[in-house]
């Protein structure tokens, strides 16, 4: 008889919640007391989110994103406050909390504590658990605060609207939240609640971490502009360098770095993929400059999860500029290379060096001859139009034009050094020289980057 009462009595408080329409009105001075407070910042906010809906992902900025996370903090941290004292009231009205102070005293004792009918149907026949009263003040609530779920994750899929990055925002703010309640009371209604919703957030942003890997694979580049930076590149650096400022001592610090790790991965993959493909701009370009900038973004977020992948990157990046520079030079005097190939590849046959003068292809007359090709102005204006070419493969904003025409000078010396070292050892006393110096080369190059 005791228990239809207490259930009428539970039916009285969640109907006193909720106004003709059904919509939650507050039953509590607690919970009137913040509705009034937080009403003129929901309105404000309300009309942000309006805003932000309209918006697409592009036109965000870092301070959009922001917004909307202290919108989100902003639910969170006054939902949490209203769920706790509706859940004292309700333990404190009904005396749920007193049960293990009266579970061992009798009726009549009972009746003297708390002087009213109900206390007595709680402890008239057998005790109720603690377990099975945190039951049903988790039942109440529930009740009384229905519709917190659905609107938590109505919100949730409007920041993942607006933007996908929004999830990383709400993974770290829902799992600190899960948190905090799990260390208040693991079984409480807000602690299941926020619990529930928190799969959702791991869901969202697990979906944006799949769809940025998607789009490398389907990412089209132009056959008739440069590559340049390739756009998964340039999001896996704003990506990171948002997932840093958010996740920093963040509990969920774990997600973030097997997150970056398929996306590296999958970024190395494609950039190469692209590379291969490559119609306008040369193979070692298009990998040289991604993993250049790859290499420096990890270098300036310091990531400690990629440190393998940064040192990859940067041996990427390297081996294909010194590739790029070798291939390049071998054109501003390609007949010169020619013969001192030809040259090391009858030495590689077994001639000796000193007897290479005496092949007809390769004697001094024919060495003089492919040297006056090549007088000071020739070379210069070699390198001139090799620049030139450099400039139209290589993008501006990576800015690498200057550290590749660097290196092609220092490639060039080391060149020039080789072939007076072949005309020394397989031309010895022919007095034979180029028609240039060192001198000369660092002089051209200077001038060349000067007037560029």
């Amino acid at each position: 008889a005791t228990l239809p009462r207490k259930e009428s009595a539970v039916k009285q408080e969640t109907e006193s919640l909720h106004g003709s329409s059904g919509k939650l009105t507050g039953s509590t001075s607690s919970l009137n007391k913040l509705s009034v407070q937080s009403s003129g910042n929901r309105r404000s906010q309300s009309s942000s989110l309006l805003d932000m809906g309209n918006m697409s992902a592009s036109d965000l900025d870092v301070a959009d994103r922001t917004k909307f996370d202290k919108i989100f903090e902003q639910v969170l941290s006054e939902l949490e406050p209203l769920c706790l004292a509706e859940q004292d009231f309700i333990s404190k009205f009904f005396k749920l909390q007193q049960h293990q102070s009266i579970s061992g005293t009798t009726t009549n004792e009972a009746e003297e504590m708390d002087g009213g009918t109900l206390s007595r149907s709680y402890t008239s026949g057998v005790p109720q658990t603690i377990s099975s009263e945190k039951d049903m003040i988790r039942q109440m609530m529930t009740k009384i605060f229905r519709c917190i779920e659905p609107e938590l994750n109505n919100l949730i899929a409007l920041g993942d609207k607006i933007d996908s990055f929004n999830s990383l925002y709400m993974l770290v703010k829902m799992s600190h939240h899960v948190w905090t309640a799990q260390n208040v009371d693991p079984a409480s209604f807000l602690s299941t609640t926020l619990g529930n919703v928190l799969v959702t957030v791991k869901r969202n942003f697990d979906k944006c971490i799949s769809n940025q890997m998607k789009q490398m694979d389907e990412v089209k580049i132009s056959k008739k502009s440069k590559v340049g930076i390739l756009p998964f590149v340039a999001e896996f650096e704003e990506f990171a360098a948002l997932a840093e400022s958010i996740f920093k001592n963040a509990e969920r610090r774990g997600d973030l770095d097997k997150a970056y790790i398929k996306l590296i991965r999958a970024v190395f993959v494609s950039v190469e993929k692209v590379a291969n493909e490559s119609q306008k701009t040369p193979r070692d370009v298009v990998m040289m400059e991604n993993f250049h900038h790859i290499f420096a973004t990890l270098s300036r977020l310091k990531i400690s999860c990629l440190e393998a992948e940064k040192k990859e990157a940067k041996q990427k990046y390297t081996d294909h500029l010194q590739s790029y520079v070798i291939y390049s030079l071998g054109q501003p005097l390609e007949k010169l290379n020619h013969f001192f190939e030809g040259v090391e590849a009858r030495v590689a046959q077994g001639i000796r060096e000193e007897e290479v003068s005496y092949q007809l292809a390769f004697n001094k007359q024919e060495l003089r001859k492919v040297i006056k090709e090549y007088p000071g102005k020739e070379v210069k204006k070699g390198l001139d139009n090799l620049y030139k070419k450099v400039d139209k493969h290589l993008c501006e904003e990576e800015n690498l034009l200057q550290v590749v025409w660097h290196s092609m000078q220092d490639e060039f010396i080391r060149q020039y050094k080789h072939f007076e070292g072949l005309i020394a050892r397989c031309y010895p006393g022919s007095g034979i020289t180029m028609e240039f110096t060192i001198q000369d080369i660092l002089d051209y190059c200077s001038s060349i980057a000067q007037s560029h």
